[in-house]
């Protein structure tokens, strides 16, 4: 099995197109579906569903994907392992992220790795966390910083970066600012909830803190950023339980902590493979982030 093989495999699946990925890697179509047919033959399966607007995967091409990925992501990693023994690092950084992660300045982080490491392409991608790990565990992404979705697998490790108890967001007009200086799961059981999508980390961490205290509750007005939950909270549509920080992305809404969740709270951390895996760029990275991290 060719190494090329499986660039042309992970460029068509990513392309679903056998033009668009010829073109993106510079090679005729031809020698592109020749590369494919011999590792079908090799694999002794059809690896793709071909139609005349785009091809699919089959379910071997889908069992195929995720470790030619790995392998490449390894192939990678072996010539950025070598450069960093010279005394340089280059190549790619792929990085992921969500939005307004607590603890990371991301965007001033990267420009201070750009600025020591001019010779790396750098890549950015934002999405939520349970994406983000499935990214990172397939080699997709170097690292990632989310919200903390499961402990260390033999694809995966966490390294702490911050933590922060969660607040409820409201309109000053709205009981709750009127109330108590703090409130429970209990006190906004009834409330219209503002949330973000399932994927996102303060979704996961508020769904965990309910579930702690034994109180349900259920999401009206579902977003994917951080905006658009601000503005329904400002027009008194609902409330939102966040991270602490997110108070003050929002002067005018009123932020009351909430307490008897269990200690559950919201944590950062970067989402990376298993030390022996990690890239060059990767390591170089968490360097900028000590001593908070103590190394990566």
């Amino acid at each position: 099995m060719e190494l090329r093989h499986l660039q042309h495999f992970v460029a068509v699946a990513e392309d679903q197109h056998f033009t668009r990925a010829a073109e993106r890697l510079m090679v005729s179509q031809s020698g592109l579906s020749a590369s494919i047919r011999a590792l079908e033959r090799e694999l002794r399966a059809p690896l793709f569903v071909r139609t005349t607007r785009r091809v699919t995967l089959t379910e071997a091409g889908r069992a195929l994907l995720g470790e030619a990925e790995r392998i490449l992501a390894q192939v990678r990693a072996a010539h950025e392992a070598v450069a960093a023994v010279q005394g340089v690092v280059r190549g790619t950084l792929s990085v992921g992220t969500e939005q307004c992660i607590a603890g990371v300045d991301v965007a001033g982080l990267l420009a201070a790795f750009r600025r020591a490491h001019p010779d790396v392409e750098i890549r950015l991608r934002q999405t939520g966390s349970g994406a983000l790990g499935e990214e990172v565990a397939a080699g997709r992404l170097d690292l990632a910083f989310a919200y903390r979705t499961q402990a260390d697998s033999d694809q995966l490790r966490c390294v702490p970066l911050a933590s922060e108890p969660m607040y409820v967001l409201c309109h000053p007009d709205h009981r709750l600012a009127e109330g108590a200086a703090v409130v429970t799961p209990e006190d906004v059981a009834g409330e219209v909830f503002v949330d973000f999508h399932p994927d996102w980390g303060p979704r996961r961490a508020t769904d965990t803190a309910f579930a702690a205290a034994g109180v349900d509750r259920t999401v009206a007005l579902e977003v994917n950023d951080v905006h658009s939950l601000l503005d329904l909270v400002g027009e008194n549509l609902g409330v939102a339980v966040v991270p602490r920080h997110f108070r003050h992305k929002r002067e005018t809404l009123s932020a009351l902590p909430l307490k008897d969740t269990g200690g559950v709270g919201y944590e950062t951390v970067a989402l990376l493979p298993p030390a022996r895996a990690t890239s060059p760029a990767a390591r170089a990275l968490m360097a900028l982030l000590e001593p908070e991290t103590g190394g990566a």
